[in-house]
């Protein structure tokens, strides 16, 4: 597996990355994703040979915060490694910023796969956190 800056906006693999994930929210307006991938901070990508495994995005200013804002593994390809190794890649490269946040799912895995990586919940550490959703 190979992890490298994700340059090139692939419509295509990107569609079928998150429809595979079941992230149509996002598909729905395709033209507002697009540019939500040029405009971010690092955009990573985990390939076998060729073929596109999974791609994590993170947008803030990498000097003060990091927002881990999608990461993503076709569900064939879970469980195998992708995601840590695309976290681990931005964990690394972001190592000096004091805050690196994300949100996620309220499941068990995803609870257990985000503090298995070092990553507390905000009540745990004295926040809470607040989103507007229109």
């Amino acid at each position: 597996m190979d992890i490298k800056e994700y340059t090139l906006f692939n419509k295509e693999e990107i569609l079928l990355l998150y429809t595979a994930v079941g992230w149509t929210a996002y598909t729905n307006n395709f033209s507002a994703l697009e540019q939500g991938y040029k405009n971010s901070l690092l955009v990573l990508a985990a390939y076998d040979n060729d073929e596109l495994l999974g791609i994590i995005r993170v947008v803030g200013d990498g000097f003060t915060i990091v927002f881990i804002q999608d990461i993503l593994v076709f569900p064939d390809k879970q469980r195998n490694g992708v995601g840590t190794a695309l976290l681990k890649a931005v964990l690394n490269r972001y190592s000096t910023v004091r805050q690196i946040e994300l949100l996620t799912d309220n499941t068990p895995q995803t609870i257990a796969f985000y503090k298995s990586l070092g990553f507390s919940e905000f009540s745990k550490i004295g926040c809470c956190g607040f989103m507007r959703n229109s």
